[in-house]
């Protein structure tokens, strides 16, 4: 089964907490803390497998999470680091974020290894919080929660050539006779139901050439299974545009050929500016001479036009050679051009101050706010006062003077709410 398009749900693992302990030894009931820091969570990554030609895995599976951090030990013993999670998937996979459609990375070379989502932090053992007024801290930090997050994995096929043209023109009979594939031939409509790879050899030379089922007109719009299978020739360099020249469909050969330009021209811009061969097949069949004669006529100037019978060979060994002649001019494919979108983690340090009339009260936001809920613990007094010095020193105090708080008035952060001392 040929599956191409899968959305799926990753996490990172969290990061261990931190340990809250003292010494103990012979002779000394309560000691120095010695508390140790959580392990880091796992981290999920991709890399891309020339093995694989589809996102069948990703059908049945479709939660993927990352190991948790271990939590700290005694005699400042750090947590085990959770194991990294690495994801293969096939060389063409585009990495998007489901929500927002943002290209993540684009799984393009063997062997490439991207970081998607980072493991949590470990939390800080007591011992962290020590200072000269503060001897025996009873607290200690939790580990950074991660969030799960929807990811789309869209496959783009990696070739050199692509064959486009409507259904039972005789694409795949085309890519039989030039490569060593063996798709699947019958005389119906859409005997393709997914894309066919072969690879074509020519002395010492070779391309990868992508036969994709036939289009339909709406095809951009996603008639049929256009939109399903246009995005597999998006990466080819060169195509080669095969029209049923015979007219034994009833429909005329000129009119197809502008059909299928139309529709590359709706999905895409740079798809439709693509340099083409155009083949006219079905050459053995009586009445395809005079259509081919009217086709070629009706073509502009500079067209490069081949009169082939793919079914018995005639005319493919000419046709074979101008695509080696025309990929030698042609650059090299690359992977996607775009701007990264990344799940980076937010500065700790900010935070935004703002009063709610509804409830009264000025609430404290943002990443710093998610901070101090893992470094304190409210039934505490060392930990409420480490509380007190952090705000001081990150400028939440100053913040909530200038946003108008008075001695009294009502602070939320997080989930709690205080009394405002100056």
């Amino acid at each position: 089964m040929f599956i191409d398009k899968q959305t799926i749900i990753l996490k990172s693992g969290d990061g261990g907490n931190g340990m809250t302990s003292f010494m103990r030894f012979k002779g000394v009931a309560n000691g120095g803390p010695d508390g140790g820091d959580g392990g880091k969570g796992g981290s999920v990554y991709f890399i891309a497998d020339r093995q694989r030609s589809s996102l069948i895995d990703f059908l049945y599976r479709r939660k993927y999470y990352a190991e948790n951090g271990g939590k700290g030990d005694t005699n400042n013993r750090r947590g085990k680091d959770g194991d990294d999670l690495v994801i293969a998937v096939p060389l063409g996979t585009v990495v998007k974020d489901f929500e927002t459609g943002g290209i993540i990375c684009d799984m393009y070379y063997d062997g490439q290894k991207e970081l998607v989502l980072e493991g949590g932090r470990g939390g800080k053992g007591n011992v962290h919080f020590c200072t000269a007024k503060r001897h025996a801290p009873h607290f200690s930090q939790v580990g950074e929660k991660t969030v799960a997050r929807k990811i789309t994995l869209e496959l783009k096929i990696i070739a050199d050539v692509g064959l486009i043209g409507f259904p039972n023109v005789g694409k795949s009979t085309m890519l039989s006779k030039i490569s060593g594939a063996r798709p699947k031939i019958a005389n119906y409509h859409f005997t393709t139901m997914s894309p066919n790879l072969g690879v074509v050899r020519h002395f010492d030379d070779s391309f990868v050439c992508a036969d994709i089922p036939g289009l339909i007109e709406g095809a951009a719009e996603g008639a049929g299974l256009g939109t399903e299978f246009l995005r597999h020739i998006e990466r080819t360099r060169l195509l080669l545009h095969v029209v049923d020249v015979s007219g034994i469909e009833g429909r005329d050969p000129y009119s197809d050929y502008l059909k299928i330009n139309a529709e590359l021209k709706n999905y895409s811009e740079e798809l439709a500016k693509r340099p083409q061969i155009i083949v006219l097949n079905k050459c053995d069949v009586f009445g395809a001479e005079e259509n081919a004669k009217e086709f070629e006529k009706r073509i502009a100037g500079g067209a490069k036009i081949f009169r082939v019978s793919a079914i018995n060979g005639e005319g493919v060994e000419e046709v074979i050679k101008c695509v080696f002649d025309e990929l030698k001019k042609l650059p090299e494919s690359k992977p996607l051009e775009f701007e990264k979108f990344s799940y980076r983690k937010a500065d700790e340090s900010e935070f935004t101050v703002e009063y709610d009339e509804e409830d009264g009260a000025y609430i404290v936001d943002g990443p710093f706010v998610s901070m101090l809920e893992r470094n304190v613990v409210l039934n505490d007094t060392d930990s409420l006062a480490y509380m007190q010095k952090t705000l001081k020193d990150f400028g939440v105090i100053n913040a909530l003077k200038r946003a108008g708080a008075k001695d009294g008035d009502t602070v939320i952060i997080g989930d709690v709410e205080f009394d405002f001392i100056e």
